[in-house]
């Protein structure tokens, strides 16, 4: 199968020329209807469907992702409340014991004389009053003990209420990570489906109107004006920058944040993490948390967004050219930063200074090449 046609980036450039998309209402993008013969359909018609399904499958995973961060979060709450409830459970222990040791000495040395009798019938009565401050003093002890009982039992009864919460919802976030992997698959299945229908000669006619729309689309984005300028990147853009480079190559897999393998949000994220930013982990809430940018004051390092859902995302480059994952069955590579339509840009170390002494990253010769044409290594994270 040509390489040009695989190295669609999880949705549909051409798309947005042949036929606007508008955005999706769901978080969840609906399962397609059932696929028509390919011999009955335009190759344009062809090309809008088979970027379709990559753009759903796209907006399917980042569902997914979204979910296992969540997940991820809840099984470090609900560890942590454990220890927390343990450690209650611990002290509570210990305070109902120094609570028996009071109510056994209360009851082998309880009297009828109060305090001001004994003070009435001393015959030192200084002492009297000296034995009267101790008394308040293991008064005050003992209701300190009792406090700390009432209180260790009340800290413990609501660890307890949080860890069956946390619990409760962290099995609620197990299934529906599965379900959400269900829905990568299917979509996957329906890419499968839809080029498995197609004929040497529609493919390759598919590949002639992808690489002419792409690069139509660059050439009206370049001439537009919207990169001005030539910018350095910061330290720590660099530092990431670097980083995305090295991973050229490397498989798309759904759900992957590396080493191996990475899924276009796992490689910006894993990216600014090893430049010292923890940033979200999916292209969502990437563009929903990050600073925004205008394209025209776009350095490299910065993240570039794709879609009217942000179901994509990619780290620019420079000159016009972005590193990304592209898609399932395809590899970490160098792009036109208008492989998709364009969503906006997003900076993770807003107010960092650029470098002076930047120099752009030596390329291997694969940055651009052709991508695999097999669909069965896109992988399925377990879980």
């Amino acid at each position: 199968m040509s390489g040009s046609l695989l190295r669609w980036a999880c949705a549909a450039t051409v798309a947005s020329m042949l036929a606007a998309p508008g955005p999706a209402t769901a978080a969840t993008a609906p399962a397609p209807g059932p696929l028509p013969a390919a011999g009955s359909k335009s190759v344009a018609t062809l090309l809008t469907d088979l970027q379709r399904l990559y753009q759903e499958a796209e907006k399917a995973t980042e569902t997914y992702n979204a979910t296992a961060e969540k997940l991820k979060k809840r099984r470090t709450t609900a560890g942590d409340l454990a220890r927390k409830l343990s450690t209650a459970r611990t002290s509570l222990h210990d305070s109902r014991d120094a609570a028996g040791r009071l109510a056994r000495e209360q009851y082998q040395g309880s009297s009828n004389f109060s305090p001001y009798v004994r003070l009435l019938l001393a015959r030192d009565p200084q002492h009297a009053l000296d034995q009267g401050h101790v008394i308040r003093r293991v008064a005050q002890e003992r209701i300190a003990t009792v406090e700390r009982l009432v209180g260790g039992e009340k800290r413990a009864d609501d660890l307890a209420a949080q860890a069956r919460k946390a619990l409760a919802e962290q099995t609620r976030l197990s299934d529906r990570q599965k379900k959400d992997r269900d829905a990568v698959r299917a979509r996957l299945k329906d890419v499968e489906k839809l080029l498995a229908s197609l004929s040497p000669d529609q493919i390759a006619e598919l590949t002639r109107l992808e690489a002419t729309g792409m690069a139509k689309a660059q050439k009206t984005f370049m001439a537009s004006g919207a990169l001005s300028s030539r910018r350095a990147p910061s330290r720590a853009g660099d530092a990431a920058l670097a980083y995305a480079v090295q991973q050229i190559g490397k498989p798309y897999v759904w759900g992957a944040e590396g080493p191996a393998a990475f899924d276009c949000s796992g490689l910006t994220s894993k990216a600014w993490e090893h430049a010292g930013e923890n940033i979200p982990r999916t292209s969502q809430e990437q563009w929903a948390r990050l600073p925004r940018v205008p394209l025209n004051e776009l350095r490299p390092g910065d993240l570039v967004v794709y879609f009217p859902e942000a179901t994509h995302v990619a780290m620019y480059l420079g000159d016009g050219m972005v590193v990304q994952a592209p898609r399932p069955g395809a590899k970490v590579k160098v792009s036109p930063i208008a492989a998709n339509p364009l969503l906006g840009a997003v900076r993770p170390d807003q107010g960092a200074t650029s470098m002076k002494d930047y120099t752009p990253p030596e390329l291997p010769e694969s940055a651009t090449g052709s991508d695999d044409t097999g669909y069965g290594a896109a992988g399925a994270p377990t879980g």
